[in-house]
């Protein structure tokens, strides 16, 4: 496959044929978890699901070694209050 910008970047279409041994089960899952059609559509989604979860990985490696973010949503330590 060729690869547009970017390291994980896939146009299409270039595809070969593959014969593989895999869990009936786990494909039935995967498939109706990804709204796929055929047992091809389901590795496709697949694919492409991890492909895009690698490219957030390292999205985030690179937010942390930049410093990462600063949470305004975290307070700090409550002052323990007094019993009267």
């Amino acid at each position: 496959m060729s690869r547009k910008s970017g390291p994980h970047r896939v146009s299409e279409p270039a595809l070969a044929r593959k014969n593989m041994d895999m869990s009936v089960a786990k494909l039935e899952v995967a498939r109706e978890l990804l709204g796929a059609r055929t047992d091809t559509e389901t590795v496709d989604r697949a694919l492409d699901y991890v492909i895009f979860q690698g490219d957030v990985f390292a999205a985030l490696d690179n937010l942390a070694a930049l410093g990462g973010l600063n949470d305004v949503f975290v307070r700090s330590t409550p002052a323990l209050r007094r019993k009267r």
